[in-house]
């Protein structure tokens, strides 16, 4: 049973980490105009792989394509979600994009929902939505589509790690996962990248992003998740779409209007009204795992 300082210490550490994806994503929107989206999330996955597969490799005998390929569709969705939500960010700017891409898990909260709060709270998001695109000034129409197939695919993700997690032990399933996606987009990334851009300020750049957005966030989440309850982990990730505007103005220095702010903040508290409100369920085996880790 966990006491109110580890609530506390887990809900510290949560928010803690949304700072750190979100400064890592901003970071990732210095580095987009010199190397290209598709070379920041390739780093970004080799330091993932580098991260767990020292710790979490599945041993060979158990390599069979029935057992690994929710891990390797995994994979695929991985690189889908973070290729397509770093070119969105290169055409809209963090703070748009990552509300946008947000609105993936808030729809996964929604689906199956027949509760009149949960449908208020759709409309009041979609409406935030409207505020942020289509209300002030030209907004980059691939853009967007590219920030909604990030959404899809996060949306993707969370049903696929779940189901991975039923079937391998610990974070054999993102081992896999990373290299899948390493191998999508590691040549790609090889054959595109401007090597004279590159240099040692560049290359820290490119570290540190992936070092914030996905090493340190995944090394995290297990003792995140035995502290905290899903529902309050899923409430402070609904705050992302807000920590992410603020770096894109201290970082990136986007600006944003009123209208769009409030498009935002209507996004960010439609989403934790509706999680926020929801009954407790079951606990998954991934979250009873994570509880029983000493």
């Amino acid at each position: 049973m966990t006491t109110r300082r580890d609530r506390l210490i887990g809900a510290g550490t949560q928010v803690a980490t949304e700072v750190s994806i979100n400064f890592g994503s901003s970071v990732a929107g210095l580095l987009i105009p010199i190397v290209g989206s598709v070379v920041v999330v390739a780093v970004r996955q080799v330091i993932t792989a580098i991260a767990v597969l020292p710790f979490y490799r599945p041993k060979r005998a158990e390599l069979t394509w029935r057992r690994l390929w929710p891990a390797i569709a995994l994979g695929v969705v991985l690189a889908t979600m973070n290729l397509s939500f770093y070119e969105a960010v290169g055409r809209l700017g963090l703070g748009i994009a990552a509300t946008i891409e947000f609105l993936g898990p808030f729809a996964l909260a929604l689906a199956g929902s027949r509760r009149v709060v949960d449908v208020v709270c759709a409309l009041f998001a979609a409406g935030g939505v409207v505020l942020l695109t289509g209300t002030e000034g030209a907004i980059d129409p691939l853009g967007v589509v590219l920030a909604l197939t990030a959404a899809a695919s996060w949306a993707a993700y969370i049903l696929l790690t779940r189901r991975v997690a039923t079937r391998l032990p610990g974070l054999e399933g993102l081992s896999v996962a990373s290299v899948v996606a390493t191998i999508i987009l590691l040549p790609i990334a090889l054959f595109v990248v401007d090597y004279s851009r590159l240099n040692w300020p560049v290359l820290g750049m490119l570290v540190a992003a992936g070092v914030l957005s996905s090493a340190i966030p995944y090394s995290l989440d297990t003792f995140i998740l035995r502290r905290i309850t899903p529902r309050l982990y899923a409430v402070i990730t609904s705050l992302g779409p807000a920590i992410a505007t603020l770096f894109g103005v201290l970082v990136l220095h986007e600006s944003f209007s009123g209208v769009q702010l409030l498009g935002i903040a209507v996004v960010c508290v439609a989403a934790g009204v509706t999680i926020a409100t929801q009954r407790d369920h079951p606990k998954s085996d991934l979250e009873s795992t994570a509880e029983s880790i000493p």
